[in-house]
């Protein structure tokens, strides 16, 4: 089981010195990845300072040798498919071939997507999301893209460079239950992000196997508090254990964990 840190960068580490400082030390301790939540806004702590993940990404790229970097997660549908695509390319180089996408519906938390004018339709969401990666993959591939869907357009534009991992960078996809969708989705991909049970998972993972045929290189990355006991979630499938940190982190809570 490989174990990474799943960080909130917000208040004080809403800074990207500060979380590329905090994964150069988690990979001299030996962990495998370091993730980050991907928000823009946290209406519940209006005064809480938060900080792009796509650009703390590039400032850990620089830091860091080994460790797997991503997001997790990001909801595809605040985001257009061209931006998502062009910046995961550059960290993926910047990284050379280390970066994970992670990806789902995301919520609207205090407002967080509807107070921003966001979609906020759930179903209109999932439609979006499943649009998005479909022309994120076909930009990767750095062949024309020609795409006319229910969201997104694209006229025959090409987009270089490709990414450095091949066939593409990995995607992993967020399911919080037994629900198809979900697991279909992440049954096309290379990874599932659960928020579940270790019951639960079996369930979610025995879907998924069904669709895929095997869970051979499929990443399930489950996220559990520093105190967890990840053992329940390897027993039941899971092979990255995420330390997951609350929303309001102070740097000393993160190195009390890597002093461990």
């Amino acid at each position: 089981m490989r174990h990474a840190l799943y960080l909130p960068p917000f208040g004080e580490l809403a800074d990207p010195a500060v979380l590329a400082d905090l994964s150069a030390r988690a990979e001299a301790a030996g962990f495998d990845g370091v993730f980050l939540w991907d928000h823009v806004v946290r209406p519940n702590q209006p005064d809480l300072p938060v900080c792009d993940a796509w650009i703390a990404l590039a400032a850990i790229a620089m830091r860091t040798e080994r460790i797997t970097i991503g997001t997790r997660i990001t909801p595809l549908s605040r985001r257009r498919p061209q931006d998502v695509a062009r910046q995961a390319v550059a960290i993926d180089r910047l990284s050379a071939g280390r970066l994970v996408l992670g990806v789902g519906l995301g919520a609207d938390n205090g407002g967080e997507l509807s107070k921003l004018g966001e979609v906020d339709d759930a179903r209109t969401r999932a439609e979006m999301l499943d649009e998005g990666l479909d022309v994120v993959c076909r930009m990767w591939s750095g062949e024309p893209v020609t795409h006319r869907g229910r969201h997104y357009r694209v006229d025959g534009l090409r987009f270089l460079p490709r990414p450095v991992q091949r066939p593409r960078i990995p995607i992993w996809v967020a399911a919080q239950s037994v629900k198809p969708a979900p697991l279909r989705r992440a049954a096309r991909f290379d990874g599932l992000c659960p928020e579940t049970t270790p019951d639960g998972l079996r369930q979610m993972l025995d879907q998924i196997e069904q669709q895929r045929g095997d869970l051979q290189d499929f990443a399930v990355a489950v996220g559990g508090a520093p105190d967890e006991d990840p053992a329940p979630y390897r027993e039941a499938g899971a092979n990255w254990w995420l330390v997951q940190f609350p929303e309001l982190t102070s740097i000393s809570d993160v190195t009390g964990v890597l002093a461990d």
